[in-house]
């Protein structure tokens, strides 16, 4: 019993606070006494978190609802309308999120397209199959290894904008990793390199991070990799790290 006072108690200078808030003058409100304090505190998580949900609320239709329901009155609406009503906010909320998902999807593919197309236009650059683009800085005179090698690089990765987002240069550690388990861009891009090698690899979405992304590195983001080949080693070698 003492629990059920104490949670109207509550509830009650919620909807004391929140009618503040709505009709009076803020200068009226007194913070003297704990249940006032309490109060306006859980008023401050409620208005906070439902600004975000429901940041075009009618906050006197609200309070109308919130005091019938409280008080045992009944409603204007039934409990199905209310329902149906929440329902179709919510419907009409997930739709726009998608038609917004939809728009940022088709610019950063569109950005990345455009950047990759700039890319192969330059002089030096080369692209396979697959669609992964490449520039030979310096050739090495050593072995190309194979997709189960375990190889020993020196890197540096970038978004289409310049923006570093890793580097073993700045490290100063080179990493050894095995070539299967890494980006298919890497996997691909390494095997067309002799050791002693430094290449530029321009890697589309799909050879690399995808719709996912990973990190700092944003959905279906084009990346650009400064990569030196220093070593081929066996295929069970292990691994310092893992790109």
């Amino acid at each position: 019993m003492k629990k059920i006072v104490m949670k109207k108690t509550l509830i009650a200078a919620l909807v004391m606070s929140s009618v503040s808030f709505a009709y009076a003058d803020d200068s009226a409100i007194k913070l003297d006494s704990k249940e006032q304090r309490l109060g306006y505190s859980i008023g401050t998580m409620f208005g906070t978190r439902m600004s975000q949900d429901f940041s075009d609320l009618d906050m006197k239709t609200f309070m109308a609802g919130f005091q019938d329901s409280f008080a045992g009155k009944e409603g204007k609406m039934t409990m199905d309308e209310v329902s149906q009503t929440i329902q179709a906010y919510q419907q009409e909320q997930m739709a726009k999120a998608q038609l917004e998902e939809d728009k940022a999807t088709e610019e950063a593919q569109a950005a990345s397209a455009a950047w990759l197309k700039e890319k192969e236009a330059e002089d030096g650059v080369k692209k396979t199959e697959s669609g992964l683009l490449y520039k030979v800085i310096t050739v090495g005179k050593g072995e190309k290894p194979s997709a189960t090698d375990t190889v020993k690089v020196d890197y540096e990765g970038s978004l289409s904008d310049g923006t570093v987002f890793d580097s073993s240069y700045k490290r100063g550690e080179a990493i050894t990793f095995p070539l299967n388990g890494v980006i298919p861009g890497w996997t691909e891009g390494l095997q067309l390199m002799p050791v002693g090698s430094k290449y530029e690899l321009y890697i589309p979405s799909d050879l690399g991070y995808g719709p996912g992304g990973t990190g700092p590195i944003p959905a279906y983001a084009a990346l650009k990799f400064v990569v030196e080949l220093h070593e081929i080693q066996q295929a069970d070698a292990p691994a310092d790290t893992e790109k």
